[in-house]
């Protein structure tokens, strides 16, 4: 058998490949359809380097008789599984073929997927799904159902120590729709591909043509289950993207590269941007690199990764606008809301538990006033601000614009343990507005006065020097220091850098009940 050696850089170094292995089971006495070979093949190929991929368990077979199975064909029992390489880093992916039995989960077809994360997690090296599931096979009833509690434990087991990315490009009903859940990055196909626990006519007083709940603008915009939306070609690129941003585990980060960029490049014009971070960032960063994750969702609230000195960087940001092509588009109220806490929540545990820095843009007043938001913004804005205390990551912040209240403190504070905060000269820290503060203090004054005006303007500017300016923040150690806005991606460089061996250690404990 020709074995032939390609040159794909891993964890562990290179490997040699079977040619009859990388060409993905075409083998005289393999039998299968063609469809076998298309769609759930061709992913893999298009999604790793070229020639890298080697296929796993596939001689496997559904085991079960009962239904009418046995005259089933079931080539590899529905998905495709194995290992490869993305920018010669490794990776292992399962891909779904919905040509076989719709690419329902079933006893063997779970075990695939489980052994694959069993090899993942042994190697340190990420998973990779590429989903096209009708959801649980009928004919193999609480076998098929064990298949889904197996996968569903294997990522319980893996979160936090391997990344695990899914991509929806098909159906991913049922249970399918709980793994896709638990996936650290989530993206979907954003035309035909269905995600759903309950299909949109399975709603009371809902159906599909009235609101499909199953779609990507639905699962990306309301649930926020999905992170990235696109085509096909579109979605496997920008998984490549991530794939090289991202530490391949827990323990060992493979995704460092030189900076081939100015670290002290100046800003120009920055500060006129920061109602709308995603510009800032792309300013700070090397080269300009933004990867905005969960774009749709609550875009009042920013999460996104960028590169620093060539080191990934987790950013959270508070957003009042948002540009598209130089003109605004929205404008958003600068207040946290329950949504933007627990998006931001997901960001900020995925890089403590990879070990990525993080950077936080503040610019907020409090807290969003409405009653769908005061159902649920208490509970949310206590689980972002224990994931900010809880973090010991190295923690940056700049107030671009307002820290105001306790809204301001949630917002990777200094109070919260963040490493080093810093503030634009322009920067408001405080309890509230200061105008709004002059008028409670002094409102006695200000009715008695026979110019009101001129009074609350003379207080409103001698609060803010004594109690919310950035100087008086500064005096107190609120803030580490006034950088000129300008100058934003000189210091996070330097700052980030001093903080590189960062080591803190937390109470021991299981893990916290916030």
């Amino acid at each position: 058998m020709a074995v032939f050696l390609f040159l794909c850089g891993t964890v562990r170094g290179f490997f040699a490949v079977p040619a009859s292995i990388v060409n993905f089971r075409m083998m005289e006495d393999w039998k299968m359809s063609n469809s076998a070979q298309t769609s759930a093949s061709s992913r893999i190929a298009s999604l790793l380097d070229e020639n890298s991929f080697v296929e796993v368990g596939a001689y496997i077979t559904a085991r079960n008789t009962d239904f009418n199975m046995a005259e089933q064909e079931t080539p590899a029992d529905g998905v495709i599984t194995g290992y490869g390489t993305i920018g010669g880093c490794l990776v292992y992916v399962y891909s779904q073929d919905a040509s076989v039995l719709g690419g329902s989960m079933g006893e063997m077809h779970a075990k695939k997927i489980c052994s694959i994360y069993s090899m993942a997690m042994k190697m340190g090296a990420p998973v990779i799904g590429l989903v096209d599931c009708a959801g649980l096979r009928l004919q193999e009833a609480t076998d098929a159902l064990d298949g889904f509690g197996k996968l569903y434990l294997s990522q319980a087991m893996a979160s936090g120590v391997i990344p695990q990315i899914m991509a929806v490009f098909g159906t991913c009903g049922g249970g399918m729709a709980v793994a896709a859940g638990m996936a650290d990055f989530t993206f979907m196909e954003e035309k035909s591909a269905q995600l759903f626990v309950n299909a949109p006519n399975a709603l009371e007083g809902n159906y599909k043509a009235k609101c499909d709940t199953a779609a990507a603008a639905f699962q990306s915009k309301e649930s926020g289950v999905v992170d990235f939306t696109g085509d096909e070609a579109s979605i496997l690129s920008q998984i490549r993207t991530l794939v090289s941003i991202l530490p391949a585990n827990n323990e060992e980060d493979l995704s460092e590269e030189d900076c081939q960029d100015d670290l002290n490049r100046m800003c120009s014009g920055i500060e006129g941007l920061a109602g709308d971070p995603i510009q800032v960032l792309s300013m700070i960063s090397d080269n300009h690199f933004v990867m905005e994750v969960k774009k749709d969702y609550e875009p009042s609230m920013v999460t996104a990764f960028i590169r620093l000195n060539g080191v990934t960087v987790g950013c959270v940001a508070n957003r009042t606008e948002r540009y598209e092509d130089g003109k605004k588009a929205d404008e958003f109220e600068a207040a946290l809301s329950g949504k933007g806490c627990d998006k931001a929540v997901e960001l900020i545990s995925f890089c403590d538990a990879f070990s990525i820095p993080l950077l936080t843009l503040t610019n907020v007043n409090g807290y969003k006033a409405k009653m769908c938001s005061e159902r649920r913004i208490a509970r949310a804005a206590a689980r972002l601000t224990y994931a900010y205390a809880d973090a010991t990551v190295p923690k940056v912040t700049v107030v671009t614009g307002k820290a105001l209240g306790s809204a301001g403190l949630t917002m990777g504070s200094k109070s919260l343990g963040t490493d080093l905060v810093y503030a634009w000269p322009n920067a408001v820290i405080g309890t509230m507005e200061p105008e709004a503060a002059v008028k409670i203090m002094y409102a006695k004054e200000i009715e008695a006065s026979d110019d009101a005006v001129a009074l609350i303007s003379e207080k409103t500017a001698e609060y803010t020097k004594t109690q919310s300016g950035a100087v008086a923040a500064a005096r107190r150690g609120y803030a580490d220091d006034i950088i000129k806005a300008e100058e934003t991606r000189q210091r996070l460089a330097a700052a980030f850098d001093m903080l590189y061996t960062k080591s803190e250690d937390r109470p021991s404990k299981k893990h916290g009940t916030v």
